[in-house]
């Protein structure tokens, strides 16, 4: 009997938000106790052959100081370590806000990379957001009007907290999206925010987004984090799913080990984090 391998193996962490504070209980914040929990998460990937491990945003709460601490944890990880860009991880001095991507080693805030026939999109959230730029920086400026319009509207996800694509990111994630299916690859598409299902910590721009990704066929599916209560769910037959946070408890830890396969994604969960099959229907 063959046994089938994985095209593709990769863990993730969401939400570490670590900082040197005490918890705050109220809030299911335990940010000093992130240290432990990724050095955990990172021996379990040690102990596999994994492809890369992606973290989805977040890995600092405050304070630029912080990404030290965290960062030397990762430095025990023997494989490739990535990570994209959440809205505390800019929860820093007005000065390092432009910095903050090549503090995490990023070619840039948004981009994308290919292994095998798997193109990895990774999109920034806090592209537009009134958190990410100066005061007086146009996309702050767009960021506000986008947050008032959305605020008139009662919308659920209209908070400061939460930030939306730019212009210019969107027209260039078409364009991925074209040349991939052009070219026979599938798409996972990685971000902090989700999309869907309908939640309160979504992207303000959600739906355009959706409509956009379940148009090509390459599209196989969204990874994202932020809502440290995890979710999942289906549009157009894709999956959306949602990573638990970390921060959000003592001691009891949550990370994954995705697996793609030809047919279908496996997710293999820790600690609170469910394990799913995710067939792909077409």
């Amino acid at each position: 009997m063959t046994i089938e391998n994985p095209l593709l193996r990769f863990g993730v962490i969401a939400d570490p938000q670590y900082a040197d504070i005490e918890p705050d209980e109220a809030m299911n914040r335990y940010y000093a106790a992130s240290l432990a929990k990724v050095s955990e998460a990172i021996a379990t990937f040690n102990a596999t052959g994994l492809d890369f491990v992606i973290t989805l945003g977040d890995i600092i709460d405050r304070g630029w100081e912080n990404f030290d601490a965290i960062l030397s944890v990762y430095g025990e990880l023997r494989h490739k370590s990535l990570f994209l860009l959440g809205n505390h991880d800019f929860a820093v001095a007005p000065q390092r806000l432009g910095e903050v991507s090549a503090r995490l080693s990023m070619p840039s805030a948004y981009h994308d990379f290919v292994i095998g026939k798997w193109r990895f999109v990774i999109l920034d959230g806090n592209d537009v957001s009134v958190f990410s730029t100066p005061t007086g920086d146009p996309r702050s400026v767009l960021a506000a009007e986008r947050l008032r319009a959305l605020q008139a509207e009662g919308a659920a996800n209209a908070h400061p907290w939460n930030g939306s694509l730019s212009d210019a990111q969107f027209t260039w994630l078409s364009g991925v999206l074209e040349n991939a299916e052009a070219d026979g690859e599938s798409v996972l598409v990685l971000c902090h925010y989700p999309i869907f299902p309908p939640n309160r910590h979504n992207l303000w721009d959600s739906q355009r987004l959706i409509d956009l990704l379940t148009g090509f066929s390459c599209f196989r599916g969204y990874v994202c984090g932020h809502n440290h209560d995890g979710n999942f769910g289906e549009a157009a037959g894709r999956p959306f799913v949602t990573f638990k946070g970390m921060v959000e408890t003592p001691d009891e830890n949550t990370f994954a080990i995705v697996e793609l396969f030809e047919d279908r994604i496996e997710i293999k969960g820790f600690g609170r984090e469910e394990s799913r099959t995710l067939e792909f229907k077409n």
